[in-house]
């Protein structure tokens, strides 16, 4: 698994940050809005935003007319790449699974016939 990956995990471990994205799915938000949708201090979503953004999963920009890049303006979005990561992975997960079910699948089937036909007695 891949560093990149393990950040997307680790970001998405927990409940705030999994409501925070998906917040910012409906729209790009403020970090005020976030914290009050959220129900949490300012300083509060600031951490969890930190974390969001350390591991890619979201980005900032700042609203134009706004120069000096006060924190209370900056808007979050969500970043696509690490979602196409952590998509792809799960797909390979998925596969395997699909996999395994379907060989156990054969061989239940492959079983039945047999005991059906008596060939197990």
């Amino acid at each position: 698994m891949s560093k990149n990956l393990d950040a997307t995990l680790a970001a998405l471990a927990d409940p705030t940050r999994r409501h925070v994205v998906e917040l910012l799915r409906e729209r790009p938000r403020r970090a005020g809005e976030l914290a009050a949708a959220s129900a949490m201090s300012g300083p509060a979503m600031s951490r969890h935003l930190r974390v969001l953004r350390a591991s890619g999963l979201v980005e900032v920009e700042f609203e134009e007319e706004q120069v000096d890049h006060d924190a209370r303006v900056r808007v979050y979005r969500l970043c696509p790449e690490p979602f196409v990561d952590l998509q792809a992975w799960l797909d390979q997960v998925q596969a395997f699974w699909s996999n395994q079910l379907d060989a156990f699948k054969t061989h239940a089937e492959r079983t039945h016939e047999h005991t059906y036909r008596g060939e197990d007695r």
